[in-house]
């Protein structure tokens, strides 16, 4: 899985950067809204808001956040949300993948296609670039005291199919359908993930030189300060240098 470490340590350190933390509470009080509302505010019995409240907790978040968000999505003056994606180009020929949880999606849409027009990208069709990226698990979690050949041993068999080890955390890949099963095995063994969601990741990679890579980041970047916008994945090849630079 070459280049996916190198992705997802700039998506980590990008992150712990430039994203405001109002921004990203806000992303997972959306995500607790919608895993309440399909199943529940019990998180013993829904994996979706269990895994949201764990989220919330390596991002930090107050417990009386997650709480006072469980019992507003209850109410019936909370917020319904659509999940949506949508799949285009930005310049160059990098690949962007978007995906939203909105309550208008007229507004959204009409959003993501300005942004894509303003920086000379393309919104393309959604399927257009399932041949680019693979959507997989991503467990990322500090290594702390964990014994390595054990804990290797068990996450394997949990169905990992990578674990990459970098600045002292563990990243474990599993496909898709796997990321219940590992979920439920990181639980049993009482490890707590920094960080767990199903990603996007590129099967290939675009280089670009440093003045053509930063017009295309300011497209990822006016994505990511959208609130309508979950996530965002392209298949950029960043390099350290770029990263200082940005």
């Amino acid at each position: 899985m070459s280049g996916h470490s190198k992705w997802s340590t700039i998506k980590r350190k990008k992150g712990a950067l430039d994203a405001k933390r109002s921004k990203i509470f806000s992303r997972i009080i959306k995500e607790i809204t919608v895993a309440v509302k399909e199943g529940g505010p019990d998180p013993e019995g829904n994996p979706r808001l269990r895994l949201a409240i764990a989220n919330a907790k390596g991002a930090n978040m107050p417990k009386d956040n997650v709480q006072r968000a469980i019992s507003k999505a209850g109410d019936k003056s909370a917020g319904n949300y659509t999940e949506v994606t949508y799949e285009g180009y930005a310049n160059y020929g990098v690949a962007v993948y978007v995906e939203c949880l909105t309550d208008n999606l007229q507004r959204t849409v009409a959003n993501i296609r300005s942004y894509f027009n303003k920086h000379n990208g393309k919104l393309e069709t959604n399927g257009a670039l399932s041949f680019i990226f693979d959507r997989k698990g991503v467990f990322t979690l500090p290594m702390g005291d964990i014994d390595e050949d054990e804990f290797m041993l068990e996450v394997i068999d949990a169905g990992a199919e990578e674990v990459e080890t970098e600045d002292n955390f563990f990243t474990i890949y599993t496909a898709m359908e796997d990321f219940g099963s590992m979920m439920k095995k990181l639980e049993e063994m009482d490890i707590e993930a920094e960080n767990a969601e199903l990603q996007r990741i590129p099967k290939t990679m675009v280089k670009l030189e440093k003045e053509q890579a930063q017009k295309v980041m300011k497209l990822i970047d006016m994505f990511e300060d959208d609130d309508d916008v979950q996530n965002v994945f392209h298949n950029l090849e960043l390099t350290d240098e770029m990263m200082e630079d940005m």
